[in-house]
């Protein structure tokens, strides 16, 4: 069985962490592997929305640090996996669609990060968080980092990365690294991805690429210009004021 399973259910992707006996570690292989499905999931005009979650109790207990010896050894091999890991981050963070993290038990370190590139992230009590980097040696990577910095304030992320301590929902929705506790994160999180699969996905990529552009400080205008002209010229627009005119939902296309 896949270490990663994706499912479309109506225009919604779930992709699953498929390791619940090793409460989802995150492989080197499955680092690889979650870039590949992202930008499969970018490419496929079936899929509007996006959830990621874990099977079993956790969504992750972060990276697979079993292997450490033979994938992450030395200092080439670090760069080879932090390579890896930022790949799968980054795939998530910067696809067109909208994407959410549904969590429960454990969320830490590696899986923190992909947690945090998702554009929200939903989460049950049970979920505990932590980024144990300065227990292991290791410096938490640039990009993953930024993304803390984002989501809490440069504080609360010196807090997290110095202490290595976990904290639990109520905490995590306090200082703003997740959004929402739902008695149950994944059917939440399938009612807020289906209804943003609703909506036009022209306007959503185009407000995620600007949004993500400003969080990072690196906001490219012209290429923002250029997802505007591309969304008042398209089909979508006119089939959203037509669908006004005579009071019906619209049906995008994406195009």
């Amino acid at each position: 069985m896949s270490d990663i399973v994706v499912e479309n259910r109506d225009g919604v992707a779930v992709v699953t962490l498929n390791r619940p006996s090793h409460r989802n570690a995150v492989t080197y292989r499955m680092w690889q592997e979650l870039a590949e499905v992202f930008e499969e999931l970018e490419d496929d005009r079936a899929v509007r929305s996006i959830i990621l979650t874990g099977a079993g109790n956790d969504f992750s207990a972060g990276a697979d640090i079993s292997e450490f010896e033979a994938v992450r050894g030395g200092v080439d091999e670090s760069k080879r996996y932090e390579i890896a890991v930022d790949a799968a981050g980054d795939a998530i963070y910067t696809i067109s669609k909208p994407t959410v993290a549904a969590l429960r038990g454990y969320c830490l370190g590696g899986a923190a990060h992909l947690a945090m590139s998702c554009d929200f992230r939903i989460a049950e009590e049970s979920a505990i968080f932590g980024i144990p980097a300065a227990r292991l040696s290791i410096v938490y990577g640039v990009s993953a980092t930024r993304k803390l910095y984002s989501l809490v304030g440069v504080t609360e992320a010196k807090r997290i990365l110095y202490t290595g301590m976990r904290f639990k929902a109520e905490d995590a929705l306090r200082i703003g690294f997740i959004d929402q506790i739902a008695h149950e994160a994944l059917s939440d999180a399938l009612e807020r991805a289906a209804e943003m699969a609703e909506n036009a996905p022209l306007t959503i990529a185009g407000a995620k690429f600007i949004l993500n552009g400003c969080a990072r400080g690196d906001l490219d205008r012209a290429a923002a210009e250029t997802l505007i002209d591309h969304a008042s010229a398209s089909r979508d627009y006119q089939e959203g004021r037509q669908a006004f005119k005579e009071k019906r939902p619209p049906l995008f296309l994406g195009k």
